[in-house]
């Protein structure tokens, strides 16, 4: 008979947020796998239990190699407890490698609900909520991360992401250049701790913010695109599309013919922009026309 594996959502500040049945998996799993032991042992310590299992790491750099363990644990009838840092593992966290090697093997998985930042984020910001998609953390360079906002340039549901506090002001920047400096979004700091921020405002005047410093853990959440006709891309619009296409590594003229092809346009008629915004100096040359 095998075991079980119990993916355990953790406070993502406020240690009283913990469910009730998370100190109960805790005391009771013969086997804890957690990101951070340390981090482990002060959670056990403020929930007052003491895991009667065996407890070993479980993170990015052994996550690979520790998978087969566990899973061997599992078919042998052990119960697994997974926990990570905050929230819920293998959501931007480990733990998605080991859904899915138990689930091969036939494992049962179930999971102790617990604290979602991106729930959390999402709720707080303002912005609609009834349709919504989660992106995690954005590329560090910053080619690629121009390329994944132009991903979802024209995604009509809200969009939530995790960022890196150093990497906050190139982001927001970033998103102010893709998806259009007045697109509003947010700015969730600190969540549930004692210096949680929430940041709303257009994405320019947020990134304008950003570039002072900002500390914490932070989720950003950003308003989906507006619905657009042909008729609302100015030339501007079109211009601005064709950069941002160029900046993440297209030549000029696949950018002209995909930017033409969204809005609906001849592919003239977009070159004819590209073209005066050059003369006029508003676009650097060097791509291919």
């Amino acid at each position: 008979m095998t075991g079980t594996l119990v993916l355990a959502g953790t406070p993502i500040g406020d240690i009283s947020d913990a469910p009730p049945r998370l100190a109960e998996e805790l005391a009771g799993a013969d086997v804890v796998a957690a990101e951070d032991t340390r981090r482990l042992r002060r959670l056990t310590q403020a929930l007052g239990v003491t895991p009667k299992g065996r407890v070993v790491s479980y993170f990015e750099g052994n996550e690979t190699a520790r998978t087969p363990e566990l899973v061997e644990e599992l078919a042998g009838g052990a119960r697994v407890l997974l926990v990570t840092d905050a929230g819920m593992p293998s959501v931007s966290d480990p733990g998605y490698r080991l859904v899915a090697a138990a689930v091969e093997r036939d494992v049962r998985v179930t999971a102790v609900p617990g604290p979602s930042a991106v729930l959390t984020a999402l709720a707080l910001s303002g912005l609609p909520v009834d349709r919504f998609c989660f992106e995690g953390f954005l590329p560090r360079k910053a080619g690629e991360r121009l390329g994944r906002l132009r991903e979802v340039a024209d995604e009509r549901r809200t969009i939530v992401y995790f960022e890196a506090p150093h990497r906050l002001d190139d982001t927001l920047a970033a998103m102010a250049d893709v998806f259009g400096g007045e697109r509003r979004a947010a700015v969730c700091r600190e969540l549930t701790k004692t210096y949680e921020e929430i940041r709303r405002g257009p994405l320019a005047e947020l990134a304008a913010w950003a570039a002072e410093g900002v500390r914490g853990e932070i989720t950003v959440v950003v308003e989906g695109a507006p619905e657009k006709g042909p008729e609302e891309y100015d030339d501007a619009e079109l211009v601005r599309r064709v950069r941002v296409r160029e900046e993440a590594g297209e030549r000029r003229k696949e950018a002209i013919a995909a930017v033409a092809a969204e809005a609906g346009l001849p592919k003239r008629q977009v070159f004819d922009a590209v073209v005066a915004a050059k003369n006029a100096g508003n676009v650097r040359d060097g791509g291919a026309r």
